[in-house]
């Protein structure tokens, strides 16, 4: 009689996001394969689904050309370890959630180990580096895509892709209710704007964003007495992070643990790291200001590969610039308040973006997870036969 060996995933996920859509795929693969074992690199809400972490996620987090060197022996050591492990124990398909620079070369390995592969969230090879869509056809089995407009570059090279939309698309509701969000909050009785500040989850993205950030609200205080601003804090760390700028700066804030959704909706605008935030607070409907700042060096290399004009996904998606991107050196103090003021005011009369934003929404809506889960077990099965 032959024994099956268990089905076992090993998926790796450098970063909250990442966390966000392992947490919702292992989910839907729970459903479809209640025996399967779930191990690798990944956060809380994946820990939560019965995932098991042999390294702690944050060690893969972060960003930036230059800003690896300084973790490249540490990052270099921890793929290696979890090369050989698999290769000890081979996984039934191993699952690499974004974070391309570090899964792709791993995932390539395998594959050419014999072990299936996965990559959930395709590289922006639309946007840059474009020439990595032939180390992508080495690396990878399945490419699981969250927009539509990342398809044709993989049709074009035959690689196998599904466009499986994204997870926070089916979690948030068409419709944020501001009130019920504030309530949720316990914030009270409010009598000016209310303005999300969301400077980002990583230690090295905080600090080079929210002293920038709060110098924009101490800008926007003197414009809007009334103000009241909202800082969701990712952990404890970054909480106590924020808490020595403000009292640096001498500003005030009211500061959430967690919950930056509910911080997204219970604002009349945000001004926020470019990521996936972006896209979350597009979900939410509220009007916003994407801002980032990079190493120099990091930002002369890139600005000199990215061959799109947007950085945001609510203007990627949009193919327009639905939101305003200030970056770099024009991410000032005076020109976030500026700007921002100004959208804050205009975005309720303008309905046009408001339905834009909804048809985006409607679009991304496809069951991610569940998506996403059968497009891997279809796979397999095909690889099987």
């Amino acid at each position: 009689m032959k024994v099956m060996s268990p089905i076992r995933y090993v998926v790796v996920a450098g970063e909250a996001s990442g966390d966000i859509l392992g947490a919702n795929l292992i989910a839907h693969l729970k459903i479809l394969q209640p025996n399967a074992i779930f191990e690798g690199i990944g956060g809380p809400l994946m820990e939560a689904q019965g995932f098991k972490t042999v390294v702690p996620m944050d060690r893969l987090s972060v960003m930036g050309l230059v800003e690896v060197l300084a973790r490249l022996i540490e990052l270099l050591g921890i793929r290696k370890r979890l090369y050989q492990s698999c290769l000890d124990n081979p996984p039934t398909a191993f699952i690499g959630i974004d974070s391309p620079d570090f899964n792709m070369p791993l995932a390539r390995k395998l594959k050419k180990s014999g072990i299936p592969t996965v990559h959930y969230v395709s590289p922006s090879v639309w946007a840059w580096r474009q020439k990595r869509i032939f180390n992508i056809k080495k690396s990878v089995d399945l490419m699981l895509a969250l927009f539509p407009f990342e398809l044709p570059i993989y049709h074009e090279h035959n690689i196998p892709i599904v466009c499986v939309g994204h997870t926070l698309a089916d979690e948030i509701p068409l419709d944020s209710d501001a009130l019920e969000a504030r309530d949720t909050l316990n914030l009270g009785p409010i009598n000016g704007p209310v303005f999300g500040i969301l400077p980002g989850s990583r230690e090295g993205e905080v600090s080079r964003l929210a002293p920038l950030f709060v110098e924009t609200m101490k800008r926007i205080k003197q414009k809007e007495p009334d103000a009241v601003f909202l800082m969701p804090a990712a952990n404890a760390a970054r909480r106590v992070q924020i808490e020595s700028i403000l009292e640096g700066a001498n500003a005030e804030a009211i500061l959430i643990d967690g919950q930056s959704r509910t911080v997204m909706a219970a604002s009349d605008a945000i001004l926020l790291a470019s990521g996936t935030a972006a896209l979350e607070a597009m979900l939410v409907k509220r009007p916003m200001v994407v801002s980032y700042r990079v190493n120099k060096l990091t930002y002369a290399i890139m600005s000199r590969m990215i061959k799109v004009p947007y950085v945001s996904l609510p203007n990627l998606l949009a193919n327009e610039a639905l939101v305003p991107e200030l970056l770099q050196d024009a991410a000032t103090p005076d020109n976030l308040a500026t700007r921002l003021l100004q959208t804050w005011r205009s975005f309720n009369g303008d309905k046009t973006i408001q339905a834009k934003y909804l048809n985006l929404h409607k679009m991304l809506r496809k069951n991610a997870g569940e998506t996403a889960a059968k497009a891997i077990i279809s796979m397999l099965e095909e690889k099987a036969k």
